[in-house]
């Protein structure tokens, strides 16, 4: 994901002369692009190291991606999740934090440069780490990214937050029949993990939290549904848990259709192609959780990128040519030594973060020192379902069920950042699980634009209900 804040010209204490020339204090500098769990978790490693550190992001603010989807979903709110950059690194003396969007890397020079750059908004290094995370992809159909909005930063849950609580009030108000089942018609594009967890939480969100809070409409009629390309549901992990997840699924109401491709996406709603059926689902709330892209670090270092625009990594996870820049986390195209690609995972852009913390500490006392490759230990998966449901695959250790629900609870509590978040957070999922309630039901933002009637009148919607 492209990195977007404004730096002004004084940013690195120095003159822009000075910078261009590489002057510093004499500690090797390395620049972090990105403060996801890659580049924080570089930053951090770095604490005691004789370097200087310089973060950048576009945004000021670490977020915990994995509970994304509980605050579009009203569950959390978006302080829970996330932690200034600034806060986390405070105590660290030999690490500064900077607000800026990177357009490209000057690597003749080793600079960094941002975006409305002059002389005074590029950033020497020494050694620059690139984790600038992913984006959504849509397989070259970005037209379809206004009618099915992705879920990657804050700004989209807080969207689709809006765009689900305001399905609910909207068929409130709605008479015709028809119009008011494709309010009510929330389709989730993509049975990953993002999907299970979008799907089934608002599932729980119209059958439990929302149940008796309206008097024309019923929430509870709301029809939820996961639309998946391949044959089931979070095909990554083993066949016994998909099945798991999708018995869950139907539990909860969500409608599942598998090996379903969408062939278009538009205000009407979502059309699918099962084999050689045909099908327009009308819908107002589509969400996409089907593909990602890699940030265009790639195009930055002037590189071809795989289909997502991963760039290839060597064992130490350098690229080829430039042994002091390093990709990491989703924008990096790393295997492991059996040559299988490493997943964009959090565990894997945390681990390859530490790696490049201890590396360029020893580069730092001896810049010929040896590098050891990378190696990715992998601790497990976990996936949510919905309220005392989740699978966890730990290889020879498969959970599923409650059991599975509270370590994927205790999992997410232990990896977030700050005391006051995992107190807050525990206690808002404590309350829900004893009262079925959602504690962050915000719209926010202009409500009084019109929905988006259907182009052809709403025929679309009757001839469905039909």
């Amino acid at each position: 994901m492209q990195t977007s804040f404004h730096v002004h010209s004084a940013t690195c204490g120095c003159t822009p002369e000075m910078r261009a020339a590489g002057e510093t204090d004499g500690r090797p500098r390395v620049v972090i692009v990105g403060a996801g769990f890659g580049g924080l978790s570089a930053a951090k490693a770095l604490a005691s190291a004789n370097v200087r550190v310089t973060l950048v992001d576009r945004r000021n603010h670490h977020l915990f991606q994995p509970l994304l989807y509980q605050v579009a979903t009203a569950g959390l709110s978006p302080g829970q999740i996330a932690t200034p950059i600034r806060t986390i690194l405070r105590k660290q003396k030999n690490a500064e934090v900077l607000l800026g969007t990177v357009s490209g890397i000057d690597t003749a020079r080793r600079e960094v440069v941002l975006v409305n750059q002059d002389a005074g908004h590029r950033i020497n290094y020494d050694y620059l780490i690139l984790a600038t995370g992913a984006r959504h992809s849509y397989f070259g159909r970005d037209d379809w990214e206004q009618f099915a909005p992705g879920l990657k930063s804050l700004e989209d849950a807080t969207e689709l937050r809006k765009r689900i609580l305001l399905a609910f009030e909207r068929a409130e108000l709605e008479h015709d029949e028809a119009a008011r089942k494709r309010l009510l018609t929330f389709v989730v594009i993509g049975a990953g993990p993002t999907g299970v967890e979008m799907a089934g939480s608002i599932a729980e969100l119209a059958h439990r939290a929302l149940a008796s809070d309206f008097r024309s409409i019923d929430p509870q009629a709301a029809r939820v549904v996961l639309v998946e390309a391949g044959p089931r549901a979070l095909s990554t992990f083993p066949e016994s848990l998909s099945a798991y997840t999708e018995q869950s699924l139907k539990k909860l109401g969500v409608e599942l259709m598998m090996n379903t491709r969408v062939t278009g996406i538009d205000d009407d709603g979502v059309m699918l192609s099962m084999g050689a059926a045909e099908e327009t689902l009308p819908s107002a709330c589509v969400i996409w959780a089907a593909g990602v892209a890699a940030s265009p670090v790639a195009k930055w270092l002037g590189l071809e990128g795989d289909r997502a625009g991963r760039v290839p990594v060597k064992a130490d996870l350098s690229i080829e040519g430039h042994p002091e820049i390093f990709v990491i986390g989703d924008c990096a195209l790393a295997k492991d030594n059996k040559g299988k690609q490493l997943p964009g995972l959090a565990p894997v852009a945390k681990q390859q973060g530490e790696y490049l913390g201890r590396l360029l500490k020893k580069l730092a006392r001896a810049p010929a020192s040896k590098r050891d490759a990378f190696r990715y230990q992998d601790f497990g998966a976990l996936a949510t379902i919905g309220r005392k449901a989740a699978i966890a695959d730990f290889g020879a250790i498969k959970l599923k069920g409650f059991v599975g629900w509270l370590t994927w609870c205790l999992a997410h509590i232990y990896f977030l950042i700050g005391f006051r978040n995992r107190f807050s957070v525990a206690g808002d999922w404590a309350w829900s699980y004893l009262t079925f309630q959602r504690g962050a039901r915000l719209i926010t933002g202009p409500v009084d634009e019109p929905a988006r009637p259907a182009r052809d009148g709403g025929a679309t919607a009757k001839r469905q209900a039909a």
